[in-house]
């Protein structure tokens, strides 16, 4: 897939800034790489923001320059697909706090010339839509054809809906929920504490010595990973099926703790491929954002009143093996914006694939996205 000839591959802004900051102060610089397919039409009425989940990253339809491996989202988005740049202005930017270009715990802070590590401030998903709403400001959009995200991109899109109600005319939001529960929140602390427990993690500041905490993050990988399958999808792939291995001379099954069961040497697949291209800061981060997200709680504590006069559009999408972020998060989200007038529809969709659903194989949703985004047109 080309590139508008304006925007080369790996593209990257510094902003001046400031960027207010809902933990108080502010950020500036602020960077942000972002990936771009398509052209911005006459009147500008033609972009299509994508915000992406908590691992993922700009390259959503195009190579990854570290993987070598094609863009997360290429069943979506391309040409003849729903998100289609022959159509579409698509923007996809890195969000703030990853380590993919924009502004997070590896960029250097300006008055130490060092590594911000911890030192970078904690920030929120409405952070993050602030960012990139500075840079559809820095690209010349002023409203936006539609956000889409999945997962954490979800809560994107719910949150530039309520942040910026005047600059969207339509949100898919799939797979999400408008806040975390104590199961998300434990989960992700489990992973938090798995890093943090590395000794090479040195309090965040391990960036001189090359040395970064990947033991501590792969199993980060690996304890989250499990939240995004379904149990049904678990069993269908590996069941209790064991790796195959040497007898001991006796003739008897060799029993100890190495990766013997198929789905242990998967599981510790991702935790290893995953360590190669993240930052294991920026997952402290990221997973700090997704944890404070409340939208009721930003908005007097009534969901509905983070919607309430939109003239928004939304879709919202669920999938019946996703206990992640289950169906009811996704109805509680659907009566709140029944309550606060706004247009939308839902559905749930049926799949033995779980969370991941979303950025695997699912000919359902592209139907269920490319119907709603044709009807907004």
């Amino acid at each position: 897939m080309s590139h508008d000839a304006r925007f080369g591959p790996g593209r990257h802004v510094r902003l001046p800034g400031p960027l207010a900051l809902d933990g108080g102060g502010s950020l500036a610089p602020v960077e942000i790489a972002y990936e771009t397919y398509g052209s911005l039409n006459d009147d500008a009425s033609n972009a299509v923001l994508i915000c992406h989940a908590l691992t993922m990253d700009q390259y959503v339809a195009s190579t990854h320059p570290v993987t070598g491996k094609p863009g997360w989202w290429r069943r979506l988005v391309g040409p003849a697909l729903p998100i289609d740049p022959a159509r579409d202005f698509i923007i996809c930017a890195n969000v703030l706090g990853s380590c993919m270009g924009s502004s997070g715990p590896a960029t250097i802070d300006p008055a130490t010339a060092m590594p911000f590590a911890m030192r970078f401030p904690v920030i929120t998903i409405r952070d993050m839509v602030r960012a990139q709403a500075l840079l559809l400001d820095h690209l010349g959009v002023r409203v936006l054809r539609a956000v889409v995200g999945g997962s954490m991109g979800g809560m994107q899109a719910l949150s530039w809906a309520a942040t910026y109600p005047d600059r969207v005319r339509a949100a898919v939001v799939i797979a999400a929920t408008a806040r975390h529960t104590a199961q998300n929140i434990a989960f992700h602390e489990v992973g938090r504490q798995a890093v943090m427990a590395d000794p090479r993690w040195a309090g965040g500041d391990y960036y001189a010595s090359g040395e970064a905490p990947t033991a501590g993050l792969a199993v980060a990988r690996m304890a989250a990973h499990i939240t995004y399958l379904s149990e049904t999808g678990l069993t269908e792939k590996f069941g209790r099926r064991l790796q195959s291995r040497p007898d001991s001379p006796n003739g008897a099954k060799t029993l100890g703790f190495d990766a013997d069961f198929q789905v242990e040497s998967y599981l510790r697949h991702q935790g290893i491929s995953f360590v190669d291209r993240f930052d294991a800061n920026s997952y402290l981060y990221i997973t700090r954002a997704m944890d404070y997200f409340d939208l009721a709680e930003e908005h007097g504590g009534l969901l509905a009143n983070a919607f309430r006069g939109s003239a928004t559009r939304f879709c919202l999408v669920s999938f019946d093996t996703d206990w992640l972020y289950p169906t009811a998060e996704s109805r509680s989200i659907v009566h709140a914006l029944n309550a606060s007038g706004a247009a939308a529809s839902f559905v749930e969709l049926a799949t033995p694939f779980g969370h991941d659903a979303f950025l695997l194989d699912t000919p359902e949703l592209n139907r269920v996205v490319d119907g709603f985004l044709s009807a907004t047109r």
